[in-house]
This record gives structure tokens, sequence and C-alpha cells, in this order.
């Protein structure tokens, strides 16, 4: 394992592979990027960013969990401009997004737990803590799931039949959704639980193992749920694929851990 470089890297983590840079959120909520050893700040207009990804045309989506001031919402960086895309589920405002994936049809699925509320930044929550579908072309936020305490990180298996989603509070637990018509999850089961601490970070690869952050690291399990191995690396919070590694954020710094062989379960 390498350290890239030591700064203030907490979540959010993308690879922009034709940068070649990585972009990430800080503890105090600002969004900054990595290219070539040197850190800069990214000029979006976010306040409180968590969780990132980036959309299919190449701009950067972005959980902002608000303030008492500003809503909660899920806001794009492109160019340089920073818009909203979503901030209210039938006109209630959203708790405090923190991460999001999007499907192949562009659609944007994201969690919203209330640690906004917890953590003493964000109003007394009016919804649940949700996992909620968008729908760019109508508009449209649906809750999709709601079987959890505080649901966090999450990711699709490759073919996007399953959704993966991780509870960081109560049964610290990944749960698995099946993916029906694309657009609506089926009851949840139990895929994995996490210990030490609890699932944050999720990420799935290629072929279909699934990763989590832990407290001793990240753990990794095959399709079925059975843990393969694990990378050990205390206060690991988020992670992205990059050339055949992950860089893994860790609040002060950035690590870089190649993946092969080590996932290969033991005889």
């Amino acid at each position: 394992m390498t350290e890239l470089v030591r700064t203030d890297a907490h979540e959010g983590p993308v690879f922009v592979a034709a940068e070649d840079a990585l972009y990430f959120t800080t503890r105090g909520g600002s969004v900054r990027r990595l290219h070539d050893g040197n850190v800069s700040d990214v000029p979006a207009e976010v306040v409180r960013a968590n969780g990132m990804t980036l959309d299919h045309d190449g701009s950067l989506l972005i959980c902002q969990q608000g303030s008492f001031d500003e809503p909660a919402a899920i806001r794009r960086y492109a160019d340089g401009v920073t818009t909203t895309v979503v901030d209210s589920w039938h006109g209630l405002p959203l708790n405090s997004p923190n991460d999001v994936v999007v499907k192949s049809d562009g659609t944007i699925w994201f969690t919203d737990p209330s640690y906004g509320f917890l953590q003493g930044f964000r109003p007394e929550p009016q919804l649940g803590d949700y996992v909620y579908r968008f729908d760019p072309d109508s508009g449209s936020l649906d809750v999709v799931a709601d079987a959890f305490d505080k649901p966090n990180g999450l990711a699709f298996s490759p073919d996007e039949s399953v959704l993966y989603v991780g509870d960081s509070e109560g049964p610290h637990h990944i749960l698995a959704f099946d993916v029906l018509v694309g657009r609506r999850l089926g009851p949840p089961r139990l895929f994995a639980v996490i210990s030490p601490g609890y699932p944050d970070g999720i990420k799935v690869d290629a072929e279909g193992r699934v990763y989590s952050t832990c407290a001793s690291g990240i753990q990794v399990f095959g399709p079925l749920g059975d843990l393969l191995g694990e990378i050990d690396l205390p206060g690991a919070v988020h992670f992205a694929f990059a050339d055949g590694a992950l860089l893994i954020t860790a609040d002060d710094a950035i690590w870089r851990k190649e993946l092969e062989p080590w996932f290969a379960p033991a005889d």
C-alpha cells in the first residue's frame, strides 16, 4: 500500500481516467482534486458535500448535505457551473444525501439518512431515511427502499440486477435488493454483516465482488456474501477503482492499494 498524499480526504472519491485525477470531499464538505501529487480546490458551489459520482456526460454529481439555511440536494458540477438536480420529495425537503450512483439508463439513485439533523446542522427531518431513484427525463423522484436505520453507501451489481445498500447504524449490515423492471426494488435480503464497525463506502467490481469499508479497512465479499479478504487500513472511509487499484480516502490521507491477487479466497 502506498500513501499518495497527506490531506483532508473524507468522502466521495471519484477517479476520472481522462484527467488521471481523483476528486474527493473533505470533512468540512468542500470538493478537492488530486492530480500528479498535488491537491487543489474545486470551485463547486456546494454546502457540506459528501458522496459523489460521475454522470454519463462527465459532470460531477454531488450529495449536498445542506445546512439550516441551504437545502439538502443532489447538485451537478460541470464547466465551472453548479446546479441543483433535486432537493425535495413531494414538496418535502431532503434530509442530507450521503451517497449517489447513476444507472446505465441515466437514472440517479441516492441514500438520504438524517445525519444532518443528528449532527446539528440540519432541521428536524420531514422524511424518513430512504433510498431514492430520480429520473432526469421525467423529473420524478421515487422512494425505492425504506428498510434502513441510516442508509449509506450503495452500488449496483455489474448487470444492474441487484442494488447493494449499507446501513451504518443499528444492524451494521449490507442489504441486497433485486432491481425489478429496471426501476423498482424487490424485498431486501441480508447480504453481509460488517464487523468491526459499519459499512460506509461500497463499490462492486466487474466480477461482482462487493467492497465495503469497515473499522479495520476494506472488506471484500463474493457475489453470495462470502468474505474473500480484507485490506488492512483503519480509518478508511471510502474508495474508488483506478487502473487496477483502489484509491482510498482515510480522513488524513489518500492511499493506493493494488488489487491483485490478495482477494483470492483461501483454500
